[in-house]
């Protein structure tokens, strides 16, 4: 399956995804430009993503407990999610996603 990834230069990837992966994790496995600090576990916003349109619906609504660390960066947008709590499946292949600014390593 694909996971379509813009990055914070504009740049666009196709990368491929396995069924049950965090999007944070075929990112990061993939060498892009993002932090993932805490790995997972909902304790940080260093993977923040935008969720384009076409696909928000599929990807639903954050959880409580995600909005309270999105709510923590400065650059959230209505379709913003964590990519840690977004599991690649058969229903989200081709999902698009764009790098929050705030989810770069290099970020000053």
């Amino acid at each position: 399956m694909i996971l379509n990834v813009t990055d914070q230069a504009g740049e666009q990837h196709e990368l491929e995804a396995l069924e049950g992966w965090r999007v944070m994790e075929v990112i990061r496995d993939w060498g892009l430009n993002i932090k993932a600090e805490c790995g997972g576990a909902l304790a940080c916003a260093t993977c923040h993503v935008y969720v384009d349109a076409e696909w928000f619906d599929q990807v639903g609504a954050p959880s409580e407990e995600e909005e309270d660390m999105l709510d923590s960066v400065g650059d959230v947008r209505s379709n913003s999610r964590l990519s840690c709590q977004i599991l690649m499946s058969d229903a989200l292949d081709g999902l698009t996603v764009t790098l929050a600014p705030s989810a770069a390593k290099d970020e000053a």
